[in-house]
């Protein structure tokens, strides 16, 4: 099942997720000298690619950032996913679709099945659960999954998220209902393929939302620019593994604070990444 294969990738290359959010301004001006914006975004994802699928479990690519440029953008999206590929890397397609029935269906379709395929997506539970079941027989055949968003690292998740419901915080009853719907797609791992979108902030609820959800991988954001320390990350983590740990700035741009960067984005890249491991995990690897 695909949630294994993600598990032995953590366990071998290490819980960082890669976040390929392109925006084309990032992108340094020897890369786009004479190359259309596909080509220029497409040559700045493979050199961070080439320069850190080693030490990376996962890349996440937030489709907003392609569907900015229209078609030069969405070719860029292919590109890199048919790269990633290439390189069996594993992928999740950063979509947050949230719809019902036929639509629903279409939108597996899309992503799961055309040239916009990956490997996980994220979804978006709050139209209710009959926005989730369409999505279920990729999951089932082993070949697919999905992250749910279940509580977000943003300061407006407390507007919809911590609302009380059975004098709880109402992100528990949507996780209680995804661990119900999801656990007819349990690999050997002991995961399901249904997996949680668990901001990294948050820190005090961190040790009860991990054994609540023991079964459960989490993609984890909020490392980095929005505030979440190495303590909050370690405590969602499992032995290390059981998340994967989101980074898109931090790295992809992480040249820019260099003087010489211009010339080695991919180098920056993996330096990003190390610290970023040697913070979580307390020591090299």
């Amino acid at each position: 099942m695909i949630i294994d294969k993600l598990y032995e990738r953590v366990e071998e290359r290490g819980f960082v997720c890669v976040g390929l959010d392109t925006d084309y301004n990032y992108v340094p001006e020897s890369m786009r000298s004479n190359v259309s914006i596909a080509d220029a975004m497409f040559r700045f994802n493979k050199e961070i690619i080439d320069a850190t699928y080693d030490i990376a479990g996962i890349y996440k690519l937030q489709i907003a950032y392609y569907e900015a440029y229209g078609l030069e953008g969405m070719s860029a999206y292919v590109k890199t996913l048919e790269y990633l590929r290439t390189k069996d890397l594993l992928t999740i397609g950063d979509v947050k679709r949230g719809d019902i029935a036929a639509t629903a269906k279409m939108y597996a379709k899309a992503h799961f099945e055309s040239e916009f395929a990956v490997d996980f997506i994220t979804l978006n539970p709050y139209m209710g659960f009959d926005s989730i079941t369409p999505y279920m027989p990729y999951l089932e055949s082993g070949e697919k999954g999905v992250f749910v968003l279940l509580r977000t690292s943003n300061p407006g998740a407390k507007d919809i998220e911590y609302l009380e419901h059975d004098n709880r915080p109402l992100y528990y009853t949507i996780g209680d209902n995804l661990v119900e719907i999801g656990k007819n797609a349990v690999g050997k791992s002991g995961y399901s393929a249904l997996g949680l979108v668990v901001g990294g902030t948050h820190s005090e609820e961190a040790v009860e939302i991990r054994e609540r959800y023991a079964n459960s991988f989490f993609l984890i954001p909020g490392y980095g620019h929005q505030g979440a320390s190495s303590e909050d990350i370690r405590n969602y983590l499992n032995n290390f593994n059981g998340g994967v740990v989101n980074s898109s700035r931090g790295i992809i741009t992480y040249f820019k604070k260099h003087e010489d960067g211009d010339s080695k984005v991919g180098e920056y890249a993996r330096e990003a990444t190390l610290t970023m491991r040697e913070d979580i995990y307390g020591e090299k690897r």
